[in-house]
């Protein structure tokens, strides 16, 4: 069983390691050699009390907050917000989300030094932590400082679960340091329990409570109308090497279909490109401005914070991440736009949500790409099951929209 000493220890030896990692991803994204003073607790600037911070990890996270944060500055207008994070196109996110109305900085790794530089530099009265964000001395720190530490919209796959019972006496302790867990769903709230956790509710999932942004919807219009009469299929957030499996499945699509591709990470879009071109695929890039021409067969979507756009345009969307074992991605903006939703069968990150869409006849669930270009075809062809879907996707969404209410009423402090 692995304690406190042990877990900095392992910490110590990990260090080169994650340098070196920034380093690697910067190749991609040279962003990841900015601010990294902050991944120590060093920070250049300061915020004006009182202040309550919230931590989004990434792209996910973040857009996840949207809601709670709007609710947090009109409950508490005399606050300040800082929003963590943890990669560049996390705060990237943050920045179009948020501009100038939050503080925004990296979280810094879970050394008792670098923790504790952060909450004495920034000195937050409250800290909410997004989804799977459990960090043993961080926890302890707020802790031993008496910021109350919540967790929310938590999630725990059963994959994470058995990773985090290898350390159950570190977790438990963990676990116990937060004032409370709002879990996404009752087998998130089950598996915490399982783990050690006391204080867990299950409020449901905040990407429920997201609004879409109406300029971005007309924009999704305006486009569809610009692509005419032939369907559109979304492959919408994939990942590395299922751009390659539905090439290769599309040669058996209708060939009057606009496929608009969008890679889920940003330093992914040339990458597709390429690979688009060596297939000697007819494709345009979105970042080109250009009209799509009608010989196009793909669109390549290669523009961040557009993803309500792209939705708005499609007929179906194809949800990227469940074709391969990265979990999936969010198909609930999709659900509340009205578009019907395909997804593929890996799916542990979203598991409730795709079951409750699946249940509510908002969604299909296949096991390849193959199966849901098939998918796709049978609801193209059959307007009246096109329509259930779309009116059953936004029925779903507003069934169960209600998280952030829910997670503000178990959140308090003082201060």
């Amino acid at each position: 069983m692995m304690g406190r000493l042990a877990y900095n220890l392992l910490l110590c030896l990990l260090l080169p390691q994650a340098l070196l990692h920034l380093l690697w991803r910067s190749r991609r994204q040279p962003a990841y050699l900015e601010h990294i003073a902050e991944r120590f607790g060093r920070y250049r600037f300061a915020v004006e009390p009182p202040l309550i911070w919230v931590h989004a990890v990434s792209v996910g996270e973040t857009r996840a907050a949207e809601p709670l944060i709007a609710a947090l500055k009109r409950q508490y207008p005399a606050h300040r917000i800082l929003l963590t994070h943890m990669t560049p196109t996390g705060r990237e996110t943050g920045v179009a989300l948020f501009g100038d109305g939050v503080a925004r900085c990296y979280l810094p790794y879970d050394f008792p030094l670098g923790v504790a530089a952060f909450l004495e530099h920034f000195k937050p009265v409250c800290g909410i932590l997004l989804e799977t964000e459990i960090w043993p001395n961080l926890i302890r720190a707020c802790n031993q400082r008496s910021i109350p530490v919540y967790l929310v919209n938590a999630r725990l796959s059963a994959k994470s679960l058995r990773r985090y019972r290898r350390f159950p006496t570190l977790a438990a302790t963990a676990l116990r340091g937060l004032t409370a867990i709002a879990a996404q769903g009752a087998d998130d709230a089950a598996r915490f329990h399982a783990l050690g956790a006391l204080a867990v509710g299950t409020v449901g999932n905040l990407k429920f409570d997201i609004a879409p942004e109406p300029a971005l919807i007309a924009q999704g219009v305006a486009w569809r109308a610009q692509y005419g009469a032939r369907p559109v299929l979304l492959l919408a957030s994939t990942r590395e090497g299922e751009e390659e499996l539905f090439l290769q499945a599309l040669h058996a699509a209708p060939a009057e279909w606009l496929v608009v591709m969008v890679p889920r990470h940003p330093q992914r879009f040339d990458e597709v490109a390429e690979l688009l071109a060596r297939r000697a695929v007819p494709f345009q890039r979105r970042s080109s401005g250009e009209v799509v021409g009608a010989a196009t067969q793909v669109l390549l979507g290669d523009s961040m914070g557009e993803m309500t756009a792209y939705y708005a345009a499609c007929d179906v969307a194809i949800i990227g991440g469940s074709f391969l074992p990265f979990g999936a991605h969010n198909l609930i903006e999709a659900c509340a736009l009205g578009k019907p939703v395909v997804v593929g069968p890996h799916d542990y990150n979203f598991v409730d949500a795709v079951r409750l869409a699946v249940e509510a006849g908002a969604a299909m669930q296949v096991d390849s790409a193959e199966a849901a270009l098939a998918a796709a075809r049978e609801l193209l062809a059959d307007q009246s099951r096109l329509q259930r879907m779309s009116d059953n996707g936004r029925a779903f969404v507003h069934r169960h929209v209600g998280s952030t209410r829910r997670i503000l009423e178990m959140v308090k402090f003082a201060g």
